[in-house]
């Protein structure tokens, strides 16, 4: 179990979604996502077909999402991947243009680290594209420490570190960024080798 609380947050308001009854809401969002919103968010892979069995992977796996909802649709989604061998768990982010400027990606991050801190978590890792500056300044609100390499930057958030206090006022400072996706991270190179890797064998 989740998190039950209900964030309200005008128009609409964030809740966890309950995987396996909700994943078409989870699906529909990524595939609403614009072109450059879905390049960000992917790192250029592009067809339905991948981000439908991406989403299917996600509630499959226990990953936990949180997601901003206006009138039964979800508009912007934080996911929550859980860790695998001796890794980190992992987040990552997408809000529709519809929805922007409107403080979602603040309160779904905020939202995502009491999650994550419920599950016992105490570091998160957070991985976004080097020109996805809007992301990269959210993270480092929350503490996470960039590092810039390969093309992208990576980094960690130390929960210990971040107190409650900080982040309600972090949740309720204005989020004015015209660009709140985060890039593909580690979590999804893991899933399209999956689906890629031995295509040319």
């Amino acid at each position: 179990m989740a998190l039950e609380d209900t964030v309200r947050t005008a128009p609409g308001y964030v809740r966890t979604l309950i995987q396996q009854e909700e994943l078409p809401l989870l699906r529909d969002h990524l595939l609403r996502l614009d072109s450059e919103s879905r390049h960000d968010r992917f790192n250029g892979f592009l067809d339905d077909s991948f981000i439908e069995r991406y989403a299917a992977r996600c509630a499959e796996d226990g990953t936990i999402i949180v997601a901003y909802i206006v009138d039964g649709v979800v508009r912007g989604a934080a996911e929550l991947h859980p860790p695998e061998d001796d890794s980190l768990p992992e987040v990552a982010f997408s809000v529709e243009a519809s929805a922007r400027r409107q403080n979602v990606g603040t309160v779904l991050f905020s939202r995502l680290i009491a999650e994550a801190r419920w599950k016992g978590f105490k570091r998160l890792r957070i991985t976004t594209g080097a020109d996805n500056h809007a992301m990269r300044a959210l993270a480092k609100k929350f503490g996470a420490h960039l590092v810039f390499q390969h093309g992208e930057s990576t980094g960690t958030i130390d929960l210990a570190k971040t107190p409650e206090a900080e982040l309600a006022d972090l949740a309720a400072a204005p989020f004015n960024a015209g660009r709140a996706m985060i890039s593909f991270n580690s979590t999804c190179w893991k899933l399209i080798s999956s689906m890629y890797g031995n295509r040319a064998a």
